[in-house]
C-alpha cells in the first residue's frame, strides 16, 4: 500500500510538473509596429491564449527607426525574442540565409497563401519560405464623395474618363483636382507610378519578365505609365512642387481636394480627419474590358528566431497567423492592412472593404522593383522616386525616365545587359 501510495505520489508530481511547465512556455515578439501595440495586447495576443492554454505571448516591439539594429544585435547575442516580425524582401531574406529564420513553408495553414503572398519572404527561386505573411497595402485612388456630387462627376473606370474628371474639377475651381505633391517625391512613385502602372504592364506578368531580362524600362508597357503622371502636373493645383506629403494628407482631408492618389494605410487616419464620405477606386483601365490590376504590396510577416528554445509553441503560433480567424481579427483590426490570406474576409470599414474587393476582379501585384531589382547601385526602388516626381515636373521626358532606369539596371544586372 505504502510502495503503491509513493508510486502514484510522484505521477501525480509529475504530472503537476509536467503541466506547469507546459504553462510557463512564454513566447516573445520582436516587432517594429510599436503603433499597433495596444491592438496586440488587447485583441491579438488574448483571441490566440484563449484558444492554446499554456502559451502565453509578449509583444516587445522597437523603434521603427532602431529595429533593423536592434533585431539584429539581438540575433548575434542570441537575445533574441521567439518570434521576429519580418519587414519583405532583401533585409529579412539575409537573416534567413545567416541561419537567424527558421523555414516555414511546411506549416498546414501556408497553404492558405498564394505566390503573390509569400514573395516577400521566399528565396529567389520559391523553394523556402521563412515568414508567414500576415498583411499588405493596396494602392488606388481615395475620393470625396461630396465633392464628386457637387460638381455631378462619376467615378472613372477607364483613363479618358478619370482625366473628364479631372478637368471637371479644374473648369470648376472649387476643388483642387488631385492631391498629391513631388517635394518629397516617394509618393510620386509609389502613389503615382507603382499605383497606375501594373495595368500597363500587366501586374506580374510585366514584374517578372522585367526580372527574367524579358522585358526592359524602355518597352511601351513600362514607359506609359510615366506618359499618364506627366499628364497629372496639370490638376495638382498651385505649387505642388514645394508640397510635402502631410501637405497633401491636409488637403485632402480638410475638404479643399478632390481625390488622393492613395495607398490604404490611409484609412484610419482620414477616417479619423474627415467630415465627408469617402469612397475609392482602383487605377482606370486603358479602355473598357480590359484587363486590371492593382498594386497590393506585401508589407508584413511573422517567422521564427531558429535559436528560439520554445520552437513547437512558436510553430503554433504561426500556424494561428495563417489561419483565417487570424486573417479577419487583424484586418479588422487595423483597416487599410489586409490580409495576404485567401480566406474571404468581410471588413467593417466601408472604404476599406471597397478597396480589398478589387482583389476579386483584378490581377494582384507588387511595387515594380522591391523584388532583385533593389539589390545593386544604382537602387531602383530609390531612382524611381526621383524619375517620377521629375515627369510629374516636365524636368523629364516619359522616355528619358525610361532610359535612366534602364541604364542604371543594364548597368549592374547581368540578365539586363
Amino acid at each position: 500500500m505504502k510502495s503503491t501510495f509513493l508510486v502514484a505520489t510522484l505521477l501525480a508530481t509529475t504530472f503537476l510538473s509536467t503541466a506547469a511547465s507546459a504553462q510557463e512556455v512564454t513566447l516573445t515578439i520582436e516587432s517594429w509596429r510599436n503603433d499597433d501595440l495596444t491592438i496586440w495586447q488587447d485583441k491579438i495576443i488574448p483571441a490566440f491564449e484563449a484558444a492554446n492554454e499554456g502559451i502565453k505571448v509578449v509583444f516587445s516591439p522597437s523603434a521603427p527607426t532602431q529595429y533593423n539594429s536592434a533585431l539584429n544585435a539581438k540575433l548575434e547575442a542570441g537575445t533574441a525574442g521567439d518570434l521576429i516580425t519580418c519587414r519583405p524582401f532583401d533585409g529579412s531574406l539575409s537573416l534567413f540565409e545567416a541561419g537567424y529564420l527558421s523555414e516555414v513553408g511546411d506549416l498546414e495553414n501556408m497553404e492558405n497563401f498564394g505566390s503573390v503572398a509569400k514573395s516577400g519572404w521566399s528565396t529567389d527561386d520559391g523553394s523556402a519560405t521563412f515568414c508567414v505573411p500576415m498583411a499588405s497595402v493596396i494602392h488606388g485612388f481615395i475620393y470625396n464623395k461630396d465633392a464628386f456630387a457637387e460638381i455631378g462627376v462619376e467615378v472613372p473606370t477607364t483613363v479618358d474618363e478619370f482625366f473628364d474628371v479631372l478637368d471637371a474639377f479644374k473648369e470648376d475651381g472649387t476643388y483642387i483636382p488631385l492631391a498629391m505633391g513631388t517635394a518629397d517625391q516617394w509618393e510620386a512613385a509609389t502613389m503615382g507610378y507603382a499605383n497606375i502602372g501594373p495595368n500597363y504592364w500587366k501586374g506580374e506578368e510585366g514584374r517578372l519578365a522585367l526580372i527574367a531580362g524579358e522585358q526592359k524600362l524602355t518597352d511601351p508597357g513600362w514607359v506609359a505609365p510615366y506618359e499618364q503622371l506627366e499628364r497629372w502636373g496639370e490638376y495638382l493645383g498651385d505649387g505642388y512642387e514645394a508640397q510635402s506629403y502631410p501637405d497633401s494628407q491636409n488637403l485632402f482631408t480638410l475638404g479643399r481636394a478632390a481625390i488622393y492618389p492613395a495607398g490604404s494605410w490611409e484609412i484610419s487616419g482620414f477616417n479619423a480627419q474627415v467630415d465627408f464620405e469617402m469612397g475609392a477606386f482602383p487605377p482606370p483601365v486603358q479602355n473598357a474590358g480590359d484587363d486590371c490590376y492593382i498594386s497590393d504590396h506585401v508589407d508584413i510577416a511573422i517567422g521564427m528566431n531558429a535559436a528560439s528554445p520554445n520552437s513547437e509553441a512558436a510553430r503554433t503560433f504561426l500556424n494561428w497567423v495563417g489561419s483565417g480567424d487570424f486573417a479577419d481579427l487583424y484586418a479588422n483590426s487595423l483597416p487599410g492592412f489586409f490580409s495576404l490570406s485567401n480566406a474571404q474576409i468581410e471588413m467593417s470599414d466601408p472604404l476599406a472593404q471597397e478597396m480589398v474587393s478589387w482583389r476579386q476582379d483584378c490581377g494582384s501585384s507588387i511595387r515594380p522593383f522591391h523584388q532583385i531589382l533593389s539589390r545593386g547601385t544604382p537602387n531602383l526602388a530609390n531612382e524611381y522616386w526621383v524619375t517620377s516626381a521629375n515627369v510629374i515636373r516636365g524636368t523629364m521626358t516619359p522616355q528619358e525616365a525610361g532610359q535612366k532606369l534602364q541604364d542604371d539596371l543594364s548597368s549592374w544586372y547581368p540578365p539586363q545587359q
